[in-house]
């Protein structure tokens, strides 16, 4: 099923089923305010909201027309929102681009690091930024909503845009503490998708589908998340979950999807100047500057939107 969070006067929003091809959507009140709720209280919540989407998807019930402009972010704020790196492409490539070589223990034990979810964009919301020079930089992921360390807690799958400030993110790391100004508030697709709503492209804990990437309309990257993915979603939950519980609503984000083939371009500015750095010597695609857009999307088999898009433009601070 689909589910999304409708725009309210209220912080967490409000729960709504969507429809499969996403022109319609009916609010559940009687069964969860919000999706949240519904995540803390799956087992007994999920079986009725499957219905309600049965019942959408057959006409059966009252609706109204679904715009992804009306929609927050699936979670608007969450307990916990983690981002690993699992393309082992695009960490061999950051890091040939300094010289430096890739750890042997990163074949075995994922990167991941612990980002801001007090506040979660909508995916139309703007990428606002105080300057260009902080080099703005669109970073496509997929997300596995999780709870504990199994694929079978894996309830919600998303798309993100995990905004990076590039030119903030290496004064950060050489104090070696993380980040906090390198990495803003990330986007999210305006609806959240269960996995069996994704057969067959969901297997082995992995999405085998293309990230569709377009910057100022043009298409930047079509990586497939599925092929060259080092660690899928239940080993980066397992990852996650060895020192700390993950509550009902953790965001477990996979990082850059990249793969080794080149051709299908790039999900993330970085990784485009990496690769002419090796090639050339020197970057030569800039960074983002304001009035740019984004676009960010994963369609079926049929060619259908499955999450529908982030769309984002680039703003300073009023």
């Amino acid at each position: 099923m689909k589910l999304a969070t409708l725009k309210i006067d209220q912080l967490d929003g409000a729960l709504v089923v969507v429809d499969k091809m996403m022109t319609k959507y009916v609010t559940v009140p009687d069964i969860a305010l919000t999706l949240q709720f519904a995540l803390d209280h799956w087992t007994d919540i999920a079986p009725q909201l499957e219905s309600v989407y049965q019942s959408l998807n057959e006409g059966q019930c009252a609706s109204r027309p679904f715009d992804p402009g009306l929609m927050d972010a699936p979670l608007p704020r969450a307990y916990q929102w983690l981002d690993g790196s699992a393309y082992l492409s695009h960490v061999e490539r950051v890091r040939k681009a300094r010289g430096a070589e890739l750890p042997s223990s990163l074949f075995d034990d994922p990167l991941m690091y612990q980002g801001a979810s007090d506040h979660l964009l909508a995916a139309r919301d703007p990428i606002v930024a105080g300057k260009e020079e902080w080099g703005i930089d669109f970073e496509d992921v997929e997300v596995g909503v999780g709870k504990e360390d199994a694929a079978e807690h894996i309830k919600l799958l998303v798309l993100i845009n995990d905004v990076s400030l590039r030119n903030l993110i290496p004064g950060e790391l050489a104090k070696g503490f993380g980040f906090i100004q390198g990495k803003p508030a990330s986007a999210f697709s305006p609806v959240a998708v269960t996995p069996d709503e994704l057969a067959p492209a969901w297997k082995d804990s992995k999405l085998h589908l293309p990230l569709f990437v377009f910057w100022n309309e043009i298409l930047f990257g079509q990586a497939n998340a599925g092929t060259d993915m080092q660690f899928d979603f239940s080993q980066l939950i397992s990852h996650a979950a060895k020192t700390r519980c993950l509550s009902a609503g953790t965001i477990l984000g996979s990082g850059t999807v990249s793969n080794y083939d080149q051709t299908a371009g790039c999900s993330c500015i970085v990784e485009k100047r990496v690769i002419e750095v090796v090639e050339t010597g020197a970057p030569i695609t800039g960074f983002m500057r304001y009035g740019d857009r984004v676009r960010i999307e994963m369609l079926d088999a049929e060619g259908r939107s499955i999450f529908g898009a982030i769309e984002q433009v680039v703003k300073p601070w009023q």
